[in-house]
């Protein structure tokens, strides 16, 4: 008797959350927990709209543990009328920690320390912020939500590096699985760490992945093959408001005005 065919993966939909409170004030925010804005609200809902409208119908949802991610994901779920599926948190998925950098206003810190200095930071592939103090507040240790982490997996800052180093496990181990189990699986993350999983997906190089500019709040849909590999991806919405969202991600890496 031949051996039964391996399912095929099917649908995999990365969500970056909608604009939060602190984006809106320019601030760093990396892994402190702010909510959405009302705009960033907006977007979630839109992105479960467009995912309804397009038949993608998400079996299990994958967020971090940061209120913006989870409150996208639990807008979209609502528009889709699919809040009751699975649902898997994960530190992996969270956002770059910007280490001292975080609560500080982008232009303020720019004037501090100069243009070319915060720009290495906020955009290299490899150069970390400074660290931020383990006795300082920011630090993770002082969070309840990382108490069961082994301390040396807590961060003081990462570059983009390290969260691909950080994110890859949790692709493999939970991802993947669900995958094979399941039709369609949603992501519903941050920038960095989406765009950690989208340059193992795309196979990006270190300079493609730092030049990445992920929208808000709209559903990029990747159809996989039997190796986990993209088939094609699409971003769904209109092209134009697409291009608004990601001119306004690059405005706010470049610290100007879209």
């Amino acid at each position: 008797m031949s051996p039964s065919p391996q399912p095929t993966p099917g649908r995999l939909v990365l969500l970056r959350h909608g604009q939060s409170t602190w984006n809106l004030e320019n601030l760093f925010t990396g892994w402190e927990d702010v909510p959405l804005s009302e705009r960033g609200q907006a977007e979630a809902v839109e992105a479960g709209r467009l995912m309804k409208e397009s038949g993608l119908l998400p079996a299990v949802v994958h967020t971090s543990v940061l209120i913006r991610s989870i409150a996208t994901a639990d807008l979209a779920l609502a528009a889709l009328d699919r809040t009751w599926i699975p649902v898997r948190r994960s530190w992996r998925l969270n956002e770059r920690h910007y280490g001292a950098l975080q609560g500080l206003n982008k232009r303020q810190t720019a004037e501090q320390y100069g243009d070319e200095k915060v720009r290495v930071w906020r955009r290299s592939y490899d150069v970390r912020p400074p660290d931020v103090e383990p006795s300082d507040r920011r630090h993770p240790s002082h969070d309840p939500r990382y108490a069961s982490l082994p301390p040396e997996l807590l961060p003081s800052a990462e570059c983009l590096r390290d969260v691909v180093d950080r994110m890859m496990p949790y692709w493999y181990d939970a991802v993947v699985p669900d995958l094979l189990l399941h039709p369609c699986v949603l992501v519903s993350a941050h920038g960095n760490s989406l765009r950690a999983l989208v340059k193992q997906l795309d196979g990006l190089s270190d300079q493609q992945v730092v030049d990445l500019d992920i929208p808000t709040g709209v559903p990029r849909v990747y159809e996989l093959g039997a190796d986990f590999h993209p088939t094609s991806w699409r971003y769904l919405g209109d092209p134009k408001e697409i291009e608004k969202r990601a001119a306004a991600v690059r405005a706010q890496a470049a610290d100007r005005k879209p």
